[in-house]
């Protein structure tokens, strides 16, 4: 009886990777978790077949996932039919975690690959290709097929302090180092458990050994000695900086309106006075914000705007909407400034499901699936705000780090965020949602102000310093109202600011590494199947006999 609760208990603690990994991120928020959650499917990758590893990483990652996502079916109560909801649950589910099983079948095999050759490729092995690979995955699940970039390990580490080396990779250099310190945990179990359970022992000096705990270690703290300190990426070339005082204002509404209909509308005069005294310069309302006011650009929606800035004393209002050109339908932020004035941006990276399905532009059928109808795409721009160029992004934009990071090149001084998350009430996708955006600040070196319907609204720092809009406990507020001021640093109308090297680089080294290792691995692989086809001597028929 005891042997077999022992082999259950092992049996489950084989699943454990996978539940750590989800602490790491809220609603438990358990950052440093990422240091070590991944070590044990990392020794196991190394000491078992690809397919015996590709199995157990397949595993942790589903229910890593399906634990991440489990407010995706908070989103029934809002419309979408339950069976499609646990189908879209599951399915995406296990598409994300095909990459941990990516992971885990290309890093066996390297390792097995290493076996039997020279000390200085276990070395490689640990410094650069499990660190590169598991970035490099992360990376393609986020761009691949519309992109799923949600909940990076990178981003635990942004929010717990540790994310400055972002601004020199994005929140993948920050995965690569969370992977690289979870590889030196596997390679010290590999010291400790060395000639047993199927350990290979590596024949070198114990001082030469150490050298895949120490140079990992070193080359950590020089990545994050050599990281700018906090804020100074945000410095202008000349010149002091300029503040922007900002009214963040989260109303708690319904994530769809009926056209014409007025829900909740009383509730934004007393959220407009309570930010007055501030004497905001802007204020910044969410996505959606001017949906039960008509289109952008009405009559209605731009009295709306004049109201609000009478109320709050504010220069300019920018809130979420949507507008209509023709027969096509765009989900848009607007600029409304006190002279009367309209800037809008267009969403450019639209939710798949969300806001269109694949192909309904062919077969218009398949626009009635979408719940806010069929979408276009827009085109990135800036928004023109008292001489400060402000990069816009709504709702999913804001975990792609690319379209944000060309924001920043294009010369945006701050980056405003806008979000409905009331789709996902009374659940944890608002507070992961919010994780995101502060990996966007230290990739950028920009502020962030983001507001959102339910929440979570807040600014961000250049350094990832976040001040949410906070329940008394100091909780980020969630389904409910409230509103909230911040100042953030800008650098001075028309003065030069230096570009993160991650702006001006992006992703492209990572994806340059990646995909040479994945050649390598490849070649090595068939050279060895082709070396061993080539020793094969063929037996013709009456030979030998």
């Amino acid at each position: 009886m005891l042997r077999r609760l022992v082999h259950s208990f092992r049996r489950l603690a084989r699943y454990l990777p996978a539940m750590m990994l989800w602490a790491a991120f809220p609603p438990l928020g358990e950052t440093n978790d990422v240091f070590f959650a991944l070590a044990p499917l990392v020794w196991y990758a190394r000491n078992r077949t690809p397919r015996q590893s590709a199995r157990l990483w397949f595993a942790n990652g589903m229910l890593y996932w399906i634990v991440t996502l489990a407010w995706m079916p908070a989103i029934v109560k809002n419309g979408g039919p339950w069976p499609l909801v646990a189908l879209g649950w599951g399915l995406l589910s296990a598409y994300c975690a095909l990459y941990f099983a990516a992971f885990g079948w290309m890093s066996s095999s390297i390792w097995n690959w290493t076996r039997g050759r020279r000390y200085g490729w276990r070395l490689f092995a640990i410094l650069a290709v499990e660190p590169v690979l598991w970035a490099g995955f992360e990376l393609a699940r986020s761009r691949l097929f519309g992109g799923f970039a949600w909940n990076q390990t990178g981003v635990a580490l942004a929010n717990g302090g540790f994310g400055a080396p972002a601004s020199f990779g994005g929140v993948y250099l920050l995965g690569a180092v969370a992977m690289l310190v979870n590889g030196t945990a596997a390679s010290i179990a590999d010291r400790v458990l060395a000639g047993r359970a199927g350990v290979p022992v590596w024949r070198v000096h114990p001082l030469v050994r150490c050298a895949e705990t120490v140079l990992p270690f070193a080359a950590i703290a020089a990545l994050y000695a050599a990281a700018p300190r906090a804020g100074s990426v945000a410095n202008p070339e000349g010149g002091g900086r300029r503040l922007l005082n900002a009214a963040l204002v989260q109303r708690n509404f319904p994530c769809v309106f009926d056209r014409g209909g007025n829900r909740g509308g009383d509730s934004y005069p007393a959220l407009f006075r309570s930010v007055s005294a501030a004497a905001p310069d802007l204020v910044v309302l969410p996505e959606s914000a001017l949906a039960e006011h008509g289109d952008i650009g009405s009559g209605r929606a731009a009295a709306f705007a004049t109201a609000a800035m009478r109320e709050t004393g504010a220069k300019a209002v920018l809130a979420g909407g949507s507008r209509s050109e023709g027969t096509r339908l765009y989900n848009s932020a607007a600029l409304y400034d006190a002279d009367g004035g309209l800037q809008i941006y267009d969403k450019v990276h639209l939710v798949p499901f969300g806001e269109y399905v694949p192909g309904d532009k062919i077969f218009p059928a398949l626009q009635k699936l979408a719940p806010v109808g069929s979408c276009t795409p827009g085109e990135p721009r800036l928004l023109n705000f008292e001489g400060l160029k402000l990069a816009v992004a709504i709702c999913f934009e804001d975990t792609d780090s690319a379209l944000v990071r060309r924001g920043a090149l294009d010369g945006a001084d701050a980056l405003v965020f806008i979000t409905n998350d009331s789709w996902f009430s009374h659940s944890t996708e608002a507070l992961q949602h919010a994780w995101q955006a502060t990996a966007r600040a230290i990739e950028t070196g920009l502020p962030v102000l983001r507001a959102g319907n339910s929440g979570v609204t807040g600014a961000i720092a250049p350094d990832g310093t976040a001040q949410w809009l906070s329940d008394a406990d100091g909780t980020p507020l969630v389904d409910a109202a409230g509103a909230m001021t911040a100042v953030v640093e800008c650098a001075p109308a028309g003065a030069a600011r230096a570009a993160t090297p991650y702006a001006r680089w992006g992703d492209t080294p990572l994806a340059a590494a990646f995909l040479l290792l994945i050649a390598a691995a490849f070649l090595v692989e068939y050279g060895t199947r082709y070396g061993k086809d080539r020793a094969i001597v063929p037996v013709r028929f009456g030979q030998g006999l």
